[in-house]
Protein backbone atom coordinates (compact mmCIF):
# COMPACT_ATOMS: atom_id res chain seq x y z
CA UNK A 1 0.00 0.00 0.00
CA UNK A 2 1.36 3.41 -0.92
CA UNK A 3 1.77 6.33 1.44
CA UNK A 4 -0.13 8.83 -0.71
CA UNK A 5 -2.32 11.39 1.02
CA UNK A 6 -4.89 13.66 -0.64
CA UNK A 7 -6.98 16.54 0.58
CA UNK A 8 -10.62 16.52 -0.46
CA UNK A 9 -9.84 19.38 -2.86
CA UNK A 10 -7.09 17.28 -4.47
CA UNK A 11 -9.40 14.29 -4.76
CA UNK A 12 -12.09 16.39 -6.41
CA UNK A 13 -9.57 18.02 -8.74
CA UNK A 14 -8.05 14.70 -9.81
CA UNK A 15 -11.50 13.22 -10.46
CA UNK A 16 -12.48 16.32 -12.44
CA UNK A 17 -9.32 16.11 -14.55
CA UNK A 18 -10.14 12.49 -15.33
CA UNK A 19 -13.82 13.07 -16.13
CA UNK A 20 -13.13 16.27 -18.13
CA UNK A 21 -11.27 14.35 -20.83
CA UNK A 22 -14.51 12.65 -21.93
CA UNK A 23 -17.27 14.28 -23.98
CA UNK A 24 -19.93 12.60 -21.83
CA UNK A 25 -18.76 14.37 -18.68
CA UNK A 26 -20.42 13.62 -15.36
CA UNK A 27 -23.44 11.36 -15.17
CA UNK A 28 -26.76 12.82 -14.02
CA UNK A 29 -27.47 12.93 -10.28
CA UNK A 30 -29.89 10.02 -10.66
CA UNK A 31 -27.28 7.91 -12.46
CA UNK A 32 -24.64 8.84 -9.89
CA UNK A 33 -27.02 7.79 -7.12
CA UNK A 34 -27.43 4.44 -8.85
CA UNK A 35 -23.64 4.12 -9.15
CA UNK A 36 -23.21 5.00 -5.47
CA UNK A 37 -25.76 2.33 -4.56
CA UNK A 38 -24.04 -0.19 -6.80
CA UNK A 39 -20.64 0.50 -5.24
CA UNK A 40 -22.16 0.31 -1.74
CA UNK A 41 -23.49 -3.13 -2.63
CA UNK A 42 -20.04 -4.21 -3.81
CA UNK A 43 -18.54 -3.00 -0.53
CA UNK A 44 -21.21 -4.92 1.39
CA UNK A 45 -20.35 -8.05 -0.56
CA UNK A 46 -16.65 -7.73 0.31
CA UNK A 47 -17.45 -7.11 3.98
CA UNK A 48 -19.63 -10.22 3.97
CA UNK A 49 -16.82 -12.26 2.38
CA UNK A 50 -14.13 -11.09 4.78
CA UNK A 51 -16.09 -10.64 8.01
CA UNK A 52 -19.35 -12.47 7.47
CA UNK A 53 -20.51 -15.99 6.96
CA UNK A 54 -20.26 -16.04 3.17
CA UNK A 55 -16.76 -16.93 1.93
CA UNK A 56 -15.88 -16.24 -1.68
CA UNK A 57 -16.23 -18.90 -4.32
CA UNK A 58 -12.99 -19.92 -6.00
CA UNK A 59 -14.34 -18.47 -9.26
CA UNK A 60 -15.06 -15.02 -7.78
CA UNK A 61 -12.84 -12.06 -8.58
CA UNK A 62 -10.45 -11.01 -5.84
CA UNK A 63 -11.42 -7.53 -4.62
CA UNK A 64 -10.69 -5.88 -1.32
CA UNK A 65 -12.57 -3.65 1.07
CA UNK A 66 -9.91 -1.00 0.38
CA UNK A 67 -10.62 -1.10 -3.37
CA UNK A 68 -14.36 -0.85 -2.82
CA UNK A 69 -13.95 2.13 -0.45
CA UNK A 70 -11.84 3.78 -3.15
CA UNK A 71 -14.58 3.19 -5.72
CA UNK A 72 -17.12 4.75 -3.35
CA UNK A 73 -14.88 7.77 -2.82
CA UNK A 74 -14.49 8.20 -6.59
CA UNK A 75 -18.25 8.16 -7.15
CA UNK A 76 -18.80 10.54 -4.21
CA UNK A 77 -16.28 12.95 -5.72
CA UNK A 78 -18.07 12.69 -9.09
CA UNK A 79 -21.37 13.38 -7.35
CA UNK A 80 -19.98 16.39 -5.48
CA UNK A 81 -18.25 17.79 -8.56
CA UNK A 82 -21.34 17.41 -10.72
CA UNK A 83 -23.36 19.44 -8.20
CA UNK A 84 -20.57 21.95 -7.40
CA UNK A 85 -20.34 20.76 -3.79
CA UNK A 86 -17.08 21.10 -1.85
CA UNK A 87 -16.54 17.77 -0.08
CA UNK A 88 -14.37 19.43 2.56
CA UNK A 89 -17.16 21.84 3.50
CA UNK A 90 -19.71 19.04 3.36
CA UNK A 91 -17.57 16.89 5.66
CA UNK A 92 -17.01 19.80 8.06
CA UNK A 93 -20.76 20.40 8.28
CA UNK A 94 -21.37 16.71 9.00
CA UNK A 95 -18.63 16.53 11.64
CA UNK A 96 -19.93 19.67 13.38
CA UNK A 97 -23.36 18.07 13.53
CA UNK A 98 -21.97 14.83 15.01
CA UNK A 99 -19.68 16.65 17.43
CA UNK A 100 -22.57 18.63 18.89
CA UNK A 101 -25.57 16.33 18.56
CA UNK A 102 -23.77 13.13 19.52
CA UNK A 103 -21.08 14.46 21.87
CA UNK A 104 -22.58 12.68 24.89
CA UNK A 105 -24.19 9.75 23.06
CA UNK A 106 -21.35 7.23 23.48
CA UNK A 107 -19.23 6.17 26.43
CA UNK A 108 -16.03 8.23 26.46
CA UNK A 109 -12.67 6.61 27.00
CA UNK A 110 -10.98 7.33 30.32
CA UNK A 111 -8.32 10.01 30.13
CA UNK A 112 -5.26 9.27 32.24
CA UNK A 113 -2.12 11.39 32.27
CA UNK A 114 -3.40 13.39 29.32
CA UNK A 115 -3.67 10.37 27.02
CA UNK A 116 -6.69 8.34 26.01
CA UNK A 117 -6.67 4.69 26.99
CA UNK A 118 -8.20 2.35 24.69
Amino acid sequence: MSNIEYTTKEIQKRVDQYISQFKEGYFSPLSLMARLTEETGELAREINHYYGEKPKKKTEEENTVEEELGDLLFVMACFANSLNIDLGKSFDTAMSKFETRDKDRWTKKDIQDGEQNG
